[in-house]
């Protein structure tokens, strides 16, 4: 029993020695974190990856302002730059960029007049985006062989969506155990 009270005395006076003086602080720094992250806790939700990506990238955007802004290290620069990469690629994966970049070169209105509700194209400057990614464009080929040319650059740019969601997750992987200060 001895052993106990002597274990709890020993961790109370290490706390009151090493955190006591410093709980004021702690106390502000936690308010302020409060405030700072309320408009993104209370527009998070359950049902879809998009609130997920939002607190991501709200938490790597402040890291990356707080490491770039102290530079207390020497590559605190290019880590914040790193995460300001992040946030951008964030950016474009929850606005679908990628996977609807094609929609700049091609439109289309639909004939509710015709009965087979045909489409009729408006623009068609697809040969463009196509020779913007050409390795993208053998690859949808060689794997959708026999595909329109507007379901070539959909599938175009669900390939290209796919590229940027995984090019964050590997600069995350590769990189997110140093970002610290």
């Amino acid at each position: 029993m001895k052993n106990i009270k002597d274990k709890w005395y020993w961790k109370l006076r290490r706390w009151v020695k090493d955190d006591l003086s410093y709980l004021h602080l702690e106390f502000a720094r936690g308010i302020k974190n409060l405030i700072k992250w309320f408009p993104i806790i209370w527009k998070d939700r359950n049902w879809d990856d998009y609130y997920i990506y939002k607190v991501l990238q709200f938490k790597l955007k402040n890291q990356a302002e707080y490491i770039g802004g102290r530079d207390w290290y020497t590559n605190a620069k290019r880590d914040a730059e790193k995460m300001m990469t992040c946030v951008r690629l964030i950016d474009k994966i929850v606005d679908e960029y990628y996977g609807m970049e094609y929609m700049d070169y091609y439109d289309y209105d639909f004939n509710f007049g015709n009965p087979s509700f045909e489409m009729d194209v408006t623009k068609d400057e697809l040969n463009t985006y196509f020779a913007m990614y050409p390795l993208t464009y053998k690859k949808v080929i060689a794997e959708y062989e026999g595909k329109d040319r507007s379901s070539t650059a959909m599938l175009m740019g669900m390939d290209r969506q796919e590229k940027a969601r995984k090019l964050l997750f590997k600069i995350l992987e590769q990189n997110i155990e140093c970002w610290w200060d």
